[in-house]
């Protein structure tokens, strides 16, 4: 079987200065030691990943950091989760987590340097889009669709939320399709 690769989000042509923020949250994140590192990463993966996202955030997208790190092999074939009963069990690392990591993970920081770019020259909000469809929107994400947002809140969220939703929902997550752009 031939599974057909998604295609990422569809943010439009991405300015110079929104990179070039963006470049500057993964460096703070590094700096900090908090820069998020999936359990999923193996340990050359784990080394890679803030060059990786570097690599992405200067030239690519979230299918490009997808794309390597399924091509790098930087993917764990298992890892441990936790059990709701106490303990722990082993379990493969899913076959789209490359997909799910790079999408994920990339518009986080596309969303950051929205943000700071937003702020930086007077826009005083974002609005929420469907930047990629899917099968089953969620109600949660369908009703956050035009929102109109404080880019100043949601770079203060997503600054102290790496690796889980944040506590605004935005972006809500992997796979949602939703991401931030400058209302027209």
């Amino acid at each position: 079987m031939i599974r057909r690769r998604k295609m990422g989000l569809a943010y439009g042509v991405i300015p110079p200065e929104v990179r070039g923020f963006m470049l500057e949250e993964i460096d703070l994140d590094f700096a900090n030691g908090s820069i998020y590192i999936s359990n999923y990463l193996n340990e050359r993966g784990s080394i890679a990943w803030p060059d990786l996202l570097r690599e992405a955030a200067t030239n690519g997208n979230d299918d490009s950091l997808a794309t390597a790190i399924r091509q790098n092999g930087y993917l764990k074939s298992h890892t441990q989760r936790r059990k709701p009963s106490g303990g722990f069990t082993t379990a493969a690392v899913p076959h789209t987590a490359h997909e799910t990591m790079g999408e994920g993970e990339f518009n986080r920081y596309y969303t950051r340097g929205l943000c700071r770019f937003a702020i930086a020259n007077g826009v005083s909000s974002l609005e929420v889009y469907r930047a990629k469809g899917v099968e089953n929107p969620r109600p949660a994400s369908q009703a956050k669709i035009g929102l109109l947002v404080d880019p100043s809140l949601i770079l203060a969220d997503l600054r102290v939320t790496q690796g889980v939703e944040p506590a605004l929902g935005l972006p809500p997550g992997p796979n949602s399709g939703l991401t931030l752009r400058i209302p027209s």
